[in-house]
């Protein structure tokens, strides 16, 4: 019991904390109070602010630095570090192929809606760019794994120029979960020159509606593409399945 009540102390200093910096505009670089004065401050003992200040390093709202010009000081979480901590959160909850698209299918055409006619030249050139990575049909499974991977970037890579900081996480982490279940279930397997063409085809037709700043046009074929995608994935995810029975 009394372990349970230190817990639920270190939890509500460890957010008593978080609050303090956001009242202070703390930025990240900038170095909290010592040791001692965070406990004054807080009219907490050492044992539970050591404990609350690893909690908020874990959870990459803190940077400790040891030396004479060391301390506790504020970080800022990477897109890699958050990704990895979300994914950690999902790892037991067995997200499936349409889990995926299903939120793909809901922000992933209004990315391109509200992208269109607002990207500069070199955006689009780097666009294209991604998309001649995978522009020849692949010749060997190595180069279907590559071809998925780098399909799936080129919606990261869109989403990168999107304002909405919550927006642009939200679909580069499903792109990102997409590429591991692909990897993971080796779905790129499974020869298929549809899922390729229809690809191509689509992200040429939707870099050409944003680069003519038609935003319904870019909506409709982002549309059009996440069914595409999702219905072939699916049917690749079944061939797999298949396989791996007769196996």
């Amino acid at each position: 019991m009394a372990g349970s009540t230190k817990g639920r102390r270190t939890q509500q200093l460890a957010e008593s904390i978080k609050s303090w910096i956001v009242e202070q505009n703390l930025q990240p670089g900038d170095r909290l109070p010592n040791e001692l004065q965070v406990m004054e401050l807080f009219d907490a003992s050492k044992s539970t602010v050591r404990e609350s200040m690893r909690i908020l390093e874990a959870q990459g709202i803190l940077a400790t630095k040891t030396g004479p010009k060391g301390g506790a000081f504020v970080a800022e979480m990477g897109e890699s570090k958050a990704q990895s901590l979300l994914s950690n959160y999902l790892f037991f909850k067995d997200l499936s192929i349409s889990d995926l698209y299903q939120v793909r299918q809901s922000l992933e055409p209004d990315v391109a809606a509200m992208l269109a006619g607002k990207l500069s030249e070199p955006q689009l050139q780097q666009l294209e760019s991604q998309i001649e990575k995978y522009s020849t049909p692949p010749t060997d499974i190595f180069q279907e794994r590559e071809h998925h991977i780098a399909a799936i970037e080129f919606h990261s890579l869109l989403a990168s120029y999107s304002s909405n900081e919550l927006l642009k996480f939200i679909v580069r982490f499903t792109a990102q979960m997409l590429t591991d279940l692909t990897i993971y279930k080796k779905l790129y397997e499974p020869e298929n020159h549809e899922l390729w063409q229809t690809g191509i085809q689509s992200q040429q037709q939707l870099v050409e509606a944003l680069r003519a700043g038609d935003a319904p046009l870019a909506k409709s074929i982002m549309q059009q593409h996440m069914q595409t995608a999702h219905q072939l994935m699916k049917e690749q995810e079944v061939e797999v399945a298949q396989k791996f029975l007769q196996e």
